[in-house]
């Protein structure tokens, strides 16, 4: 098969620390041009699959490769890979763009490299500030102008949201997207289920160690959401439940009065209604978003065995 370039292909991956087994025969492909949101619940595996991937962490068995190859065999991977897997650090006297071209340096990229990077995340107008100063948004601004350094075509980053404000989620996720737009390959761990369904374009969901699910969002949401719920609020509840028993729809009533009806469609509910004389002052239809999809394919193996 031929590499995809800015292709992950995680293939058979796998790390036993004794009795414990962290990752477990995993495999998933990241395709470059979107952005993959990487989730599972705490102590599936995930920190430690970046971790293998990037070479931080030797696997048992199995294997993870950038463009067909691994990231430690790659040629001046600053170039290919940028990747933030913890809050970024820095010198508290120093300042962002001294800390970024000292980075720079250290990887043989000229100091413009460290200016190119600020400008990209939107930190040029405090690049000359202490990092003893800069509020967690921005710490979190200048890790990822670190894994941008190189312009790679790869960005990998684990929980970059943690401690933003909305303002300063909503400004990751447009950056992200930008980044995928150029057809860079942006792999996304987070526990952000409602920001991942606005940001990712694929999910890759894991639990003790094992994939459940990959795919495009709104495939892995209808392949699990396929039910219709309808959502009617009515002034007259028992008529329109007795109504809807007779068409053996499901109906539960929620906290606020509502009541939601499972096993028939939005115009089928409105006609049992508009035929029994019940007045509807709400009628909708929900299917499931991805944080209710998570929580079925997860149940029951939150943790690593």
């Amino acid at each position: 098969m031929t590499d995809v370039p800015g292709e992950i292909v995680v293939s058979h991956l796998t790390k036993q620390y004794g009795q414990l087994r962290a990752v477990d025969d995993l495999s998933f492909t990241v395709r470059p041009g979107r952005v993959t949101g990487f989730l599972g619940p705490n102590g599936a595996g995930k920190t430690t699959t970046l971790r293998m991937m990037l070479g931080l962490v030797r696997p048992t068995s199995g294997t993870a490769t950038f463009s067909g190859t691994p990231y430690v065999e790659l040629t001046e991977p600053i170039r290919h890979v940028g990747a933030v897997l913890e809050a970024s650090s820095a010198h508290k006297g120093r300042t962002g763009r001294n800390h970024l071209r000292v980075m720079a340096t250290a990887a043989g990229l000229p100091d413009s490299a460290a200016d190119l990077a600020l400008d990209r995340v939107g930190l040029t107008p405090a690049a000359n500030r202490k990092f003893k100063g800069y509020s967690l948004g921005m710490k979190q601004r200048l890790g990822i102008a670190a894994a941008m350094l190189g312009d790679p075509g790869v960005l990998i980053l684990d929980e970059p949201a943690n401690g933003l404000d909305p303002e300063g989620i909503r400004w990751m996720r447009d950056l992200l997207k930008a980044l995928a737009a150029q057809g860079r390959t942006v792999l996304v761990s987070s526990h952000l289920l409602a920001e991942m369904q606005l940001l990712a374009d694929d999910v890759v969901i894991i639990a003790a160690g094992q994939l459940i699910r990959q795919g495009p969002v709104g495939e892995v949401l209808a392949s699990l959401s396929g039910t219709l719920q309808v959502r009617v609020r009515t002034p007259q509840p028992a008529e329109l439940l007795a109504a809807l028993e007779k068409e053996q729809a499901e109906v539960a009533e929620l906290p606020d009065g509502a009541l939601t009806v499972t096993g028939l469609e939005v115009a089928h509910v409105g006609h049992v209604a508009f035929a029994a004389g019940v007045e509807l002052h709400e009628l909708t239809g929900e299917r499931a978003d991805l944080e209710q999809v998570f929580l079925q394919l997860t149940a029951g193996r939150a943790g690593i065995r």
